[in-house]
């Protein structure tokens, strides 16, 4: 993949998949940890399955993994 290979709507389009794994991560957290009034989670006694957990988590840092690799050869940015 080169600087020319990569359009702004292939970007957005990894964009557009990147916020949409994040809202179904935060759907997941949301359908299975209460809230407060506040809206602030209430983690106290709140069991959740490590592999849910892990696999909305996977698929939300793999997302921002392969954006960061786009914008680092478009931007010719060191990779650390």
């Amino acid at each position: 993949m080169n600087n020319s290979s990569i359009t702004k709507k292939e970007i957005k389009k990894e964009l557009d998949k990147l916020i949409e794994i994040r809202n179904e991560f935060y759907n997941y957290l949301d359908k299975n940890i209460p809230k407060d009034e506040k809206g602030i989670y209430k983690l106290d006694g709140v069991k959740l399955e490590a592999k849910d957990v892990y696999n909305n988590f996977f698929k939300l840092d793999y997302q921002a993994r392969k954006l960061r690799a786009i914008l680092v050869q478009i931007y010719d940015l060191k990779a650390e």
